[in-house]
């Protein structure tokens, strides 16, 4: 009885953030967004339509472009091979993919503008690649990467090529955190060791266990026909559906810092697999693992927009001091909206955005599809989501306040 209690509060609450989120002047056009505890989904809400200027509604089983909320699946395959003593976090990743090892550290570009180039000192570790620390970027979070990607032609990561990671090293390996292609690269050592495409091993490793069906890296034909647009929105506020932007079927490589689709209770799965310390996918001991900072003195921060199209620059909660696990950030201190410290969460390029709360067995996933990314609106919403969760909770007892 308590539990439909629960529901019946988080509902009346959640579904007037979400109404506010597309109602509201310059609104996004629809977003579906759901909590879970351990034992299942206690909130599924959607508001909006899936694309803006047509009547179809957003629905809770609407598929979405997941972009790099993929990375924490990823991770997780990773995590399995380490589990079963087929790979260890120190090792060079040249040991599994050897064309890492053809990647320079960018000094800077010549008068004619191009790279002046290095070999690296020190060998990129799958470590490296986990906690973002090997000295990848991303072309539309960096200038420099993209200047030499255009120098290069080396293609946009959008193509979901294995072309499109092999860019340049901005900065001497270990030397600091900065978000990038890291992942993609974990993708090719799950795949080199395991001698299967990544979508077959997350398949069989992690998707059949925790039934979660509605998810890969090629859209099934029910999928397509259920698959949100991607919006744009413009400096001025304009937003324009982009109908035809979707990660190319089937993908030469999957993508595994970005390339998933999925509909949202899907991915609630795998969320309530890390609060339920690994539900037979991983072990608890991993799980823990994976949930705390592997930076050490080091901290995640915010990021930089090269391209406004995709990105507005920004940071997760500033002044709040962050870090990295395996594959998410960590809050080290509280949250404003009521997220307690040593927690965990990322996003997704499209504003996609969840939270993983271990302490309080709760997690939350807000999904929309629109660039760029921390959507005026979008992102408002995520935190008035996140900040009513908890503030519901609390009155009804359910965390400590």
């Amino acid at each position: 009885m308590i539990r439909q209690e629960i529901k019946n509060a988080l509902k009346d609450t959640l579904d007037q953030v979400l109404d506010n989120a597309v109602r509201r002047a310059g609104g996004v056009p629809g977003v579906v967004a759901m909590i879970t505890d351990r034992e299942g989904n206690i909130y599924e809400g959607a508001a909006g339509v899936r694309e803006f200027g047509k009547e179809t509604p957003m629905t809770t089983d609407t598929v979405f472009a997941l972009f790099s909320t993929t990375k924490a699946i990823t991770g997780t395959a990773l995590m399995q091979l380490v589990e079963e003593g087929k790979v260890n976090l120190d090792d060079p990743v040249k040991k599994y993919v050897p064309e890492i090892a053809e990647i320079k550290v960018l000094e800077g570009f010549d008068a004619n503008g191009q790279p002046k180039l290095r070999e690296p000192r020190t060998d990129i570790t799958i470590n490296m690649l986990m906690l973002h620390t090997a000295g990848f970027g991303y072309e539309f979070f960096s200038h420099e990467d993209r200047r030499y990607r255009e120098a290069k032609g080396i293609p946009s990561i959008l193509t979901s090529t294995f072309d499109s990671i092999k860019s340049v090293l901005l900065f001497e390996p270990g030397e600091r955190w900065n978000y990038g292609v890291n992942i993609d690269w974990v993708g090719k050592v799950v795949e080199a060791v395991r001698g299967k495409r990544l979508g077959e091993v997350m398949a069989e490793h992690i998707f059949a266990p925790l039934g979660m069906t509605d998810i890969g890296f090629t859209l099934t034909p029910s999928m397509a026909e259920r698959r949100a647009t991607i919006h744009s929105r413009s400096q001025d506020g304009n937003i324009t559906p982009l109908p035809d932007l979707i990660l190319p079927q089937s993908p030469e490589m999957d993508m595994g810092g970005h390339g998933l689709y999925a509909s949202i209770g899907e991915y609630m799965k795998f969320i309530r697999m890390i609060l339920n310390d690994g539900a037979g996918v991983l072990k608890p001991e991993t799980v823990a693992q994976m949930s705390q900072n592997g930076l050490g003195a080091l901290k995640s921060g915010g990021w930089i927009s090269s391209d406004p199209s995709l990105a507005n620059d920004g940071e997760f909660y500033p002044g709040v001091q962050k870090s990295w696990a395996y594959t998410f950030q960590v809050n080290e201190d509280p949250i404003p909206t009521g997220r307690p410290a040593g927690q965990l969460m990322w996003a997704g390029l499209a504003n996609l955005f969840y939270w993983i709360d271990r302490e309080n067995g709760i997690g939350g996933f807000w999904a929309s599809q629109i660039f760029p990314y921390q959507d005026v609106a979008s992102y408002l919403g995520f935190i008035e989501f996140e900040s009513a969760v908890y503030s519901t909770l609390k009155r009804l007892g359910q965390i400590a306040t």
